[in-house]
Parts: structure tokens; sequence; C-alpha cells
């Protein structure tokens, strides 16, 4: 790492100053603003807790309007969670481009610690909650497989055992509602309820420019959802949770205009390349207006529904947690292309379930530890057909079913004090993955395809390719660290690893079965592997100022990049490894109050994040042998801006017994890559800035508050993903919004 931007990173942290640590309810935490989390499976103060991360509870996320995991990352360092085929999350670079049924993601999405394997069931309205937690880093041990970037976990709230209801409304333009109430029922001294219902709808920020008087094209979304929870606790040693909930989905979940709105000198036919194109900085209407005719508009109507639970019992210093679930969700998608022809139908079936079993000492004592083991299983059926791309009233797919992961897990923690105030901490995971499809490749033809809803007399079958493919990866993961809790407070440093498992692509090995033609290195491909070395620190230089930073190196090996070929007789998502990439950054976060009821705060992050070996080869009639490469070494790896900063403030202004709260932030991030990996073009984001805004009054003990609220000052359009070719798009984030919120409790 350049040592002399780590020293520049540190002067600069005299001056940089991040968001406070968040709060939950009073009754639930220190009175000196710091937080309780749960980040290594067991209660500490985040202050205390050597790793780093960021914990947001659940008034902040109103008050500062955050409805949906996309919002996350004004507010967590060196985070993008980006839509695409299901929530696409970043950490530090870290990231996954397979969303399929096959592909699993490199952070690992959380609900109340029940890991949910589908991108596409993670993009949940955030209501009722206790608090998010998000970790930096791979945190193999604990978490296991598919935490190789981190975890975001979030947590509702629980049941207490009094009576409570709140109801929280938010509107905005673009006929944005977002409203929840919650009632809390204690049954007994022992047995306590809890329901809480939300409705998040929004119209699409798209505008269909070829309608006479170049409107909208609908609801971009219409969700509903409900969650019962219930908590016995007979005794202080024994509880029980049982939580269930059930979410509707729909909408025109279309977020994409064609490329050229954005870009030009795009090179058509010369990809791969990595010459700039030009970005064309449209105003925000014209970014967000689609040039080509809609044939149809797009629609989703997906369920998603589950049930958890949680014992605890405690018997002296040793505490026993039993975590079960089990999950269910039907999508139910369809998409077309400006006006061709072309359409593309999505349905699917899943289920999984996971149980954990944890058994953690504790106590007064130097030593704290925890084992534990785990099991995942997951099954789906998919079918996805493009219709008319390969030929009029066809159907090109992919039935699948079943498509299986399973994961066995044992995994043991230990920290002990060396000396006074210095732990030492170990830790290791041993997992073994099974994945293995059932399925084929085809073309079907019909006497008549125009879309999903006009269909006419199926004719024949033409099976391109078998799918089916099995294979077993197992993997040892680990932790090593060293905390010290100096009078200035936390200072701590670890070696840490990551896991995600291999999988398989499209097609069958060859001599497994007919029509299967692939050599078992085309048709796998392998884990991959991330080692991380850190170091920090959590202080409290006084009552008034509190500085947090961290230092970190990837070694990031066998990284699983995705791109499109036609080696199944259409396109289709290949995967492979990549050789190696690297990743170095300095994270900077405080808070300072300069005086009574006035609070700044500024953040600075540097973050390189670039690949090292990485020369894929692509189809190329022209070159010798058909193929050449492409040469990736030190380029960047996509949504990593170099630089990105924060600068807030806060300011009480007490008005009786109640208050009025004036808050106002600025994000920024420097020029980010956004290359099309599956056809190696390059693409990027300009540096650009994020201002919200917001005056709220609280009524005296909190009874009620009004608020309101701007985002995105500058009105910016900031590329979340970039294609090229037939089906080519640029994505983007929310423009500017702006509203109304309200909230009562009692």
């Amino acid at each position: 790492m350049n040592t002399r931007k780590i020293a520049f990173a540190c002067i600069a942290s005299t001056i940089a100053l991040a968001h406070p640590a968040f709060a939950q309810d009073a009754a639930d935490q220190p009175n000196d603003g710091d937080i309780i989390v749960t980040a290594n499976r067991t209660s500490s103060l985040l202050s205390k807790t050597p790793i780093a991360m960021t914990a947001v509870a659940g008034d902040d996320l109103i008050q500062s309007g955050i409805t949906n995991p996309t919002q996350l990352e004004e507010t967590v360092p060196n985070l993008s969670i980006v839509r695409g085929n299901g929530l696409q999350i970043t950490i530090r670079g870290v990231t996954s481009t397979d969303g399929t049924e096959k592909g699993d993601p490199s952070a690992a999405f959380m609900v109340n610690g029940v890991y949910l394997a589908r991108p596409q069931a993670q993009e949940v309205s955030f209501f009722d909650i206790e608090r998010i937690e998000v970790l930096r880093g791979p945190q193999g041990t604990l978490y296991g497989r598919n935490s190789t970037a981190g975890v975001v976990n979030i947590l509702t709230v629980q049941p207490k055992f009094e009576f409570g209801a709140r109801a929280d409304v938010s509107y905005g333009n673009y006929d944005a509602l977002n409203g929840t109430v919650a009632i809390n029922l204690p049954a007994s001294e022992s047995i306590a309820f809890r329901v809480a219902a939300n409705i998040d709808r929004r119209d699409s920020y798209l505008i269909d420019g070829n309608s006479a008087d170049g409107i909208g094209i609908g609801r971009f979304k219409d969700n509903k959802a409900v969650r019962l929870s219930a908590l016995f606790k007979p005794t202080p040693d024994l509880s029980l949770l049982l939580v269930g909930d059930y979410s509707w989905q729909k909408g025109s979940p279309t977020n994409g205009v064609e490329t050229s709105t954005f870009f030009s000198d795009i090179t058509s036919g010369g990809r791969p390349t990595f010459e700039r194109p030009t970005y064309l900085d449209p105003s925000a209407r014209a970014g967000r207006t689609l040039l080509a005719t809609q044939a149809q508009y797009a629609f989703r109507d997906s369920t998603d529904r589950g049930v958890m639970g949680q014992l605890d019992y405690t018997m002296g210093n040793v505490t026993l947690t039993y975590v079960g679930s089990y999950r269910e969700s039907d999508r139910k998608e369809f998409s077309n292309v400006g006006t061709l022809p072309i359409s593309a139908d999505f349905y699917g079936s899943y289920w999984q379930t996971s149980q954990e079993v944890r058994l953690a000492y504790g106590g007064d004592g130097p030593l704290q530890a925890q084992v534990g083991g785990y099991y995942f299983k997951e099954k789906s059926g998919i079918a996805f057909f493009i219709n008319n791309l390969l030929g009029a009233n066809t159907r090109f797919g992919f039935p699948q079913d079943p498509t299986i992961a399973e994961n066995k897990s044992v995994f043991g923690q230990a920290t002990y004090e060396i000396a006074q105030d210095v732990k030492l901490t170990g830790g290791v995971r041993y997992s073994h993955d099974l994945k293995s499809r059932v399925g084929a490749t085809v073309l079907d033809s019909y006497s008549s395809v125009v879309d999903s809803s006009n269909i006419g007399e199926f004719l024949d079958r033409t099976t391109f390719q078998v799918n089916d493919a099995k294979r077993n990866f197992s993997k040892v993961t680990w932790r090593a660290g060293i905390d010290y809790d100096s009078p200035l407070g936390l200072i701590y440093a670890s070696v840490s690893t990551g896991y995600k498992a291999g999988g398989f692509n499209d097609g069958c090995e060859v001599g497994k079965g007919d029509n299967c033609a692939l050599a078992a290195g085309d048709l796998y491909y392998q884990p991959e592997e991330l080692t991380a070395y850190e170091a920090g620190f959590k202080f409290r230089i006084s009552p008034e100022f509190r500085l947090n930073a961290t230092v970190f190196h990837y070694d990031y090996k066998g990284l699983q990049l995705s791109q499109v070929s036609n080696a199944c007789g259409g396109p289709c998502q290949v995967t492979s490894n990549a050789a190696k990439a690297k990743v170095d950054g300095v994270e900077l976060d405080a808070t300072i109050q300069p005086v009574d009821n006035f609070t700044v705060r500024l953040a600075l992050n540097y973050l390189d994040a670039r690949y090292g070996q990485f020369t894929p080869s692509y189809e190329d009639e022209d070159a010798e042998g058909g193929f050449s490469y492409v040469n990736f070494a030190g380029r960047a790896l996509n949504r990593s801006p170099k630089w990105s900063w924060v600068a807030g403030v806060n300011y009480v202004v007490p008005v009786g017994e109640g208050r009025i709260v004036l808050d106002a932030q600025t994000a920024a991030r420097s020029k980010y890559e956004l290359t099309d990996l599956a056809n190696y073009a390059y693409f990027y984001q300009p540096g650009f800035s994020k201002t919200d805004a917001s005056i709220t009054y609280n009524a005296p003990q909190d009874r009620f508050y009004l608020a309101a609220f701007v985002e995105n000052l500058e009105n910016n359009l900031v590329l979340t993903g970039a294609t090229t070719g037939t089906l080519g798009s640029v994505t983007f984030s929310d423009p500017r919004t702006f509203g109304v919120r309200a909230g009562v409790k009692f």
C-alpha cells in the first residue's frame, strides 16, 4: 500500500469526523450514546467490538428516511447496494455479479440472523427495525461462506412486556408512500406479541418519451408486508422468540434507459475495449426518459414468506442458542426491449431452511468462547424464457428444476485476556457445500408468440444442451486477532479469511450424458477466497470527540466474474475465476460536538481496489485461433471510488419541552468504473455529490414528530450499472426526492 496516501489519510483524520454511533431505545443502551450490537453473535458495545462495522438504530432509520437497503450506502463507508437482478451488494470493492438461481452473493444478507440466499428476496422494506448492523470485511468464522465482502444484518423489534403502539408515514414526489403501523401486546408477564404492517409504493422515475404527454411508466413498486412476532420468557434464563412474515411485491421494476442516453462514442463491433466513451451528462429529466416506444411495460408479481425461531437458555456462564428458519418465495416477472418484439418471462419457486446451534461460555473470567454447528439447504425450480430472440414465434430459455445448494458447517471462536485489557481472539470454521442442478437450454416453437400473455399453440422443442451438474466444495476459514482497551479506547488488529463456494455454468460434463460437451474445467468454477489484514482504533478522546479509524489490505484470489457467451446455442451467462485482485484502504469515522445541541460529522475514506492478474479470452474471428485476450491488470474493481467523504451537521433548537432538529449532509464520491463484464466494455460514473436536508419537530417525550425533507438536492442521476449491445442499458439511483414525514407513538 502507498504509505504516503495512508499518512495523508491519517493526518486528514484530525478534521475527518464521520457519523455518530446511532442509538437504540434508551432502555436498551448505555446513556453515553454507545450502542449494543451482536456482531460477534453475543452482545457487546459497538465501541468495544474489534470489527470494522456500522450500526444504525431504527429511530435513526426513520429520521433519515432510510426505507430500503439501497439507501444505506450514504451511511456506511465503502458500501454500495444497487438494484439489478435482485440486490447487488459491494463492500470495499468485493461483490458478486451472478444473481441467478445458481449464483451466490459475496456479502451475507440476514434478517434476525437468518441468511437470505436469493438477492431477489433481499430488497425488503425497512419497517419496525431495532437496528441494522453492517460488518465490513470477511466474516468466514462466525457467519460462514458467502460473507467474503461482509455482512448486512437486519434486526427487527422484538415484543416487549408492555402495551405500546406507533405509526409512521412519509409521502413524497413520485407519489411515494411509505407507512408502518406496529402494535405491542403483552398477554401475560411471560408472553408478549407484536404485529407490524407496512405499505411501500412509488411511481417509476422513468418517463415514456414517446407518449403524448411524456408521462411516467406507472408504479415502480407497490409492496405490502406484515410481520407477527411472539416472545415467551417464563424465566430470566429462558426465552423463545418466534417471527413470521409475509410480503407481496408488485409493480413495474424497469430501472434502465438506453445506453446512448448517457454515453456516446460507444464502439460497436469493436468491443471489448477500455477506450473511454464520452459521458453526455444529460439533465435529470432527459436521463430518465426512454427513447424507444415501449411495447409493454415490465411487471412483477412476487411473494415471500417465512418463519424463524430463536431459543436462548442460560445455565450459569453458559448460554445455549438455537436459531431455525424456513422460507418460501415465488417470482413472476415480465420484461420487454423497447420497440423490439423481444420480451422475457421469469417464473421461479424457492424454498430454504437453516438450522444453527451455538454454545457460548462467558462470565467475569478471562475466557469468552463459543462453538456451534450450522445447516442450510436451498431448492429452487425456475423457467426463464426470451421470446422471439432466435426467430419469430420462438422462446429461447432455461427450464431448470431443481437447483440445490446445501451447506454444513462447524465453527468455534475464543477470546482470552492475556494481560489486563489485552485480549487474543482465535476462530476457525469448516464448511462443506454441495451444489447441483437439473435443467436444459431449449428453443420452443409456437404457432405465435406476441408476449408472455399472448402465446399460441406449442409446436416443438429443440434441446441445445443438458444443464446437469453436481459438485462438492469445502473450505477451512479462520480468524486471529488482538485488541487492547486503552485509556483512549479500543485498539485492534486481525487477520481473517472468507470463502464463497464454487459452482457451475450451463451445460454438462463430457461423458456424463447426451449432448454433454464441456470439459470439467469449463463447466465448473472454483471457490473464491479472501485474506484480510486489518488494524484500527475506536477512540473516545473526550465526551465531545470520538474518532475511529481502520486500515486494511486484502489478498483476493479466484474472484468469480460472469460474462455472456453463445456457448449454449444462444446468449447465456458464463462464470469464471479471475486470477487475483488486491484491495487497500483507510476508513475514518468520528463525531465532534463543539457546543451543546450542535454536532458536526465528517468522513474520509480511501479505497484502492484493483485487478491483479486477469486476462480473459473472447471470441474474435480475426484473431489466430478465433480468440483474443483482454488484460485487466491494474484496472479498478467496479463501484469502487478511490475517494469518498461525508460532511454533515445537526442542530437542535429547544421549543418548550419539545425540540426542532435541523440536519444536513453532503456525501461525495470520486469517479468509479462500471465495466460491463459481460462484454468487457468500459463505462464509468464521474465524481458526484448528493446533499440531503431535513427539519423535524419532536413533541415532548417524543410522542409525535413532523418533518420535511429533501434528498439528492443536486438531482444527480448516479449510475449504478451500464451494459452495451442489443439489450444494453444504463441504470441509476434515485433522483431528487422530497416530501414530509410524520409519526406518533404511545
